[in-house]
């Protein structure tokens, strides 16, 4: 994650939008990105998820979790 370090305006400035900034990388990691040893996500690999989640979904789940 290149948000770690403070080569341009691209930081997180606040710890708490750091934690947001990594936990969307995370789930986009676990769940939207195949993964060319698995061929599959690890979510689905390890039976969390029966499908390819999209950005809409994750953003809507974040969205979901603001409110």
């Amino acid at each position: 994650m290149r948000r770690f370090t403070r080569l341009t305006n691209g930081f997180s400035k606040k710890l708490e939008n750091l934690g947001y900034a990594v936990a969307l990388h995370f789930m986009y990691y676990n769940f939207g990105r195949i993964h060319q040893s698995l061929k599959v996500t690890p979510a689905m690999a390890a039976g969390v998820a029966d499908h390819v989640w999209t950005l809409e979904e994750i953003a809507a789940l974040a969205d979901q979790n603001s409110n």
